[in-house]
């Protein structure tokens, strides 16, 4: 497999296969695969994963977020005839990696206990969306059943109004916990030779990441208000004249507030919110008070008063801004590879550095069975044997 050698790698020499689909199994074979694994994803012959045609097409938008730096091999592995090239396929893995209803997995024969007999090394990652068991364990399951279930979507969205506003939270949450329990039980192997099975369920990782709330619900016994965090932490969104916004965020240091209020020409709201508990009852009234006072000149004007007085506020970026950010360009967050049949792909680099790299350019997103071969060749098949299971039609 070629790949840039010249940024770290850490995970060089670990195979997962990839055989899920859509976000929360893909994203964590991605994050993975961004530390260097040889991340093989598995799809089936002629439509492959079905964030594929998401754009129309077999290369969607949505296929290429999650799917980075991976070799896609056609197999369907259902068939009496793929059975042997899937066995060698699994035979060269660390990781096997899923997101299906419990019960899939064993019609798929793919449960844990099977591929354990053959492998107990293996580190077999099992994502769902509520759990192995339970009376909602055979529902269909994706990002906003997982945010509105687990407590997170009422923490940001009031009302009527039946839009969901933002991105996936539980499906990446969900990665992210999986790429991290996969990690945790690669450090083990390396120690005892044994592997694992991993499992991570959307539930749980969406409740697991609401720290703060539920250790204030459990604490008073008391219902978190809409807007507890944002009184406790004294954060704002402040419009100015020109329609721009600034985020604030003053946490409980003194010098914040002091700095803010002279950064605005207000020190009379010194008096009027004399200490933090002040402040935090206040909060509302406090959010007009700063709202009334930016919407009076441009955010250009306000920008260099804030950061004179080291008070912790950010400029408002959309995400069509943050190429053009200094401190994103200084960091050199974002990067560019080109496939050979699609063109050009942009992404932002992984978000961890080692010895302060961060690059994680190795491949584009593939397309559809465009390292079957290849990889088939690598775990021991034939030319004649790769012929023939394409004669078969399973690859």
């Amino acid at each position: 497999m070629a790949v840039n050698t010249a940024s770290p790698q850490v995970l060089a020499g670990i195979r997962v296969l990839d055989l899920g689909s859509f976000i929360t199994a893909p994203y964590a074979a991605m994050l993975l695969a961004e530390m260097g694994a040889d991340v093989v994803k598995v799809e089936r012959p002629g439509s492959g994963d079905p964030f594929r045609a998401f754009n129309g097409g077999l290369y969607s938008s949505h296929f290429q977020a999650h799917n980075r730096n991976k070799r896609s091999i056609t197999l369907d592995y259902t068939k009496p005839h793929a059975q042997a090239a899937m066995h060698a396929l699994l035979a060269s893995a660390d990781v096997v990696l899923l997101n299906v209803r419990p019960g899939v997995e064993g019609r798929l024969g793919l449960d844990y206990e099977a591929l354990k007999a053959r492998d107990p090394s293996l580190v077999y990652c099992a994502i769902t969306g509520y759990g192995s068991s339970g009376p909602y364990a055979e529902r269909p399951a994706y990002d906003n059943v997982g945010q509105s279930l687990s407590g997170w979507l009422s923490m940001f969205h009031q009302g009527s109004d039946a839009r969901v506003p933002g991105p996936a939270v539980s499906d990446a949450l969900t990665g992210m916990y999986a790429a991290m329990g996969i990690l945790g039980a690669l450090v083990e192997r390396a120690r005892t030779g044994l592997g694992r099975k991993v499992e991570v369920s959307m539930l749980e990782a969406t409740v697991a990441f609401s720290t703060e709330p539920l250790g204030k619900l459990f604490a008073t016994g008391e219902p978190v208000p809409f807007y507890a965090r944002a009184s406790s932490s004294q954060s704002f969104i402040v419009t100015c004249k020109d329609g721009a916004r600034i985020g604030l965020h003053l946490s409980s240091p003194e010098k914040f507030w002091q700095g803010l209020t002279l950064a605005i020409g207000r020190e009379d709201l010194l008096q009027k919110y004399p200490n933090r508990g002040a402040r935090v009852a206040g909060y509302d009234a406090l959010a007009v008070d700063l709202a009334q006072t930016f919407a009076t000149q441009d955010r250009a004007y306000w920008m260099p008063r804030l950061e004179g007085q080291d008070v912790p506020f950010a400029p408002e970026r959309r995400l069509q801004d943050l190429a053009d950010d200094p401190q994103v360009q200084h960091l050199g967050l974002f990067y560019e590879t080109t496939h050979p049949q699609y063109g050009v792909v942009k992404a932002a680099h992984r978000p961890v550095r080692y010895d302060g790299d961060n690059r994680s350019n190795f491949l584009p997103p593939p397309a559809l069975g465009e390292h079957t071969r290849e990889v088939l060749h690598e775990v021991g098949l034939s030319v004649t044997d790769i012929e023939q299971l394409s004669q078969q039609g399973v690859i």
